[in-house]
């Protein structure tokens, strides 16, 4: 006789049934919330790391587009790996230019099991996420990465598509005292990895050159008032005044140095290369110097069709690095289809064996992960536009490829 009364057991009996309706239905609500990727393989995602927010975010934007256009490029391929079709997805993260926060970032990409990776905009957040990379066996290409520390760490993971900061360095200081007959010059820089090495380097060169550094000031990447140092600089009487950082100080720099009557020229490098530096400056950063670790925009090979596609998806205008993270973004692609798979072991070796036309220029890399054959190009900014400068050291050798 059973110990339980046929009413109770049919209660019971509802419990459970309503207890096996939840666990399914958690069930089923868990995998509608996965990835495609653990369903059936086909998402393939690429990771895009830029600062998206905060004063470099115009910066990070832009690369980031790079990636998304080459990516959808890539799915209107139809493009099958590892024997089935694939679609790219990217997974945009905002690193805010912070080493910190990249490393956060690097994490997150790690544990999403992301293919790849393209960035990190900035040398200071790229160098530690590189090491989370490595670990995992995550590929990394960047477009806009110069600091030569990135490809100096030995990882076989790490490749960049751009010059690097000695050839930036060497090519500004070529112009400053061969160009412009600099004699005395002055150096402030943001201490960050990207501004102090830049600085140093650009230092190096122009004292090797036969100039002198007659004041080298200090400042950080998110100051706004120059004016005690630049009251310092005064003084030292130089004939140009080089700024190892980005635009956002660059702008409000020149602007101060006018208003306290030094008339010696600006320079800076990359991070000054920006319309938003001519916007920030105004007519007081009419004549100023700067450099491009790559080809000037004209003379790339495939700028002119990549810069109409850019307008018509984007509705704006290039700043700086897109070209590069659409053609990191392509290699990375590229090494994918020959390895038939977008697994990181597989097509990692065959990054190494890139020979790629891009639109910045033919790509290959060294056995660092540079870029061979690295350009730098020099600009002056001339009626709120950079105007190319027909400048001495505008393409270094490739041995001093970082």
């Amino acid at each position: 006789m059973s110990m339980f009364s046929p009413r109770l057991s049919l209660i019971m009996l509802g419990v459970l049934a309503l207890t096996a309706c939840n666990k399914a239905a958690e069930t089923n609500k868990t995998a509608a919330s996965a990835p495609a990727a653990a369903a059936d393989g086909s998402t393939v995602k690429i990771g895009s790391a830029n600062p998206l927010t905060g004063p470099f975010a115009h910066w990070g934007r832009d690369a980031d587009n790079g990636v998304k256009l080459a990516v959808e490029e890539a799915n209107a391929e139809n493009i099958t790996l590892d024997g089935k079709k694939v679609k790219f997805e990217v997974v945009s993260e905002d690193d805010q230019a912070d080493p910190k926060v990249a490393t956060q970032v690097a994490q997150r990409f790690v544990d999403q099991k992301v293919a790849g990776v393209i960035g990190h905009l900035t040398s200071g957040a790229a160098i530690p996420a590189s090491r989370l990379y490595s670990d995992a066996g995550i590929p990394m290409i960047a477009g806009s990465v110069t600091s030569p520390k990135f490809t100096e760490q030995g990882y076989k993971n790490t490749f960049r598509i751009i010059a690097n900061d000695v050839q930036q360095g060497q090519a500004l200081a070529k112009f400053a005292v061969s160009g412009l007959k600099a004699k005395n010059v002055a150096i402030i820089d943001d201490r960050t990895t990207y501004g102090q090495g830049l600085a140093d380097d650009f230092a190096k060169s122009v004292e090797a050159a036969g100039a002198k550094v007659v004041k080298h000031e200090f400042t950080t990447n998110s100051a706004t008032d120059f004016m005690a140092i630049l009251t310092s600089i005064k003084g030292a009487k130089p004939d140009l005044v080089f700024y190892g950082g980005m635009d956002a100080q660059a702008g409000p720099m020149v602007k101060q140095m006018r208003k306290l009557g030094l008339n010696a020229a600006f320079m800076g490098a990359d991070g000054v290369n920006t319309a938003e530096f001519a916007k920030l400056g105004g007519k007081d950063a009419e004549g100023s110097y700067a450099s491009s670790a790559g080809a000037p925009k004209e003379s790339m090979p495939g700028f002119a069709s990549f810069n109409e596609k850019f307008k018509k998806r984007f509705n704006a205008e290039i700043q700086a690095y897109a070209p590069y993270t659409y053609d990191a973004t392509r290699v990375m692609i590229d090494a994918m289809k020959r390895a038939g798979s977008a697994n990181p072991a597989k097509y990692l070796p065959e990054l190494s064996k890139t020979q790629l036309q891009g639109v910045t220029g033919k790509i290959a890399f060294d056995a660092k992960g540079d870029i061979q054959n690295g350009t730098v190009a020099l600009y002056q900014l001339k009626a709120g536009k950079w105007v190319s400068v027909d400048a001495p050291a505008a393409k270094p050798t490739a041995s001093a490829a970082k």
